[in-house]
């Protein structure tokens, strides 16, 4: 039997966007919660589109930077 996997919450607004535009989004990581971010709340014009997210664990205050290739949904931490 698989153990249910604990899901945190993190807060995710792009990074051109004021932070008073994030979303509470819940995420086993900050990937996940990014990708989630992505598909439930980032209109896509282009699907070749990059995306840049700020995403911070609102339990200890982590912050994290990630790029998403919105066709391919690959994540790399901001440059």
């Amino acid at each position: 039997m698989t153990e249910p996997t604990l899901q945190r919450r993190f807060c995710v607004h792009g990074v051109a966007e004021s932070a008073s535009r994030a979303h509470v989004i819940e995420g086993v990581s900050f990937e996940d919660a990014a990708l989630h971010f992505v598909g439930d709340h980032h209109p896509v014009a282009n699907a070749d589109e990059q995306v840049s997210l700020y995403v911070e664990d609102l339990e200890t205050g982590e912050r994290q930077c990630f790029r998403i290739d919105t066709e391919t949904g690959e994540t790399a931490p901001c440059g």
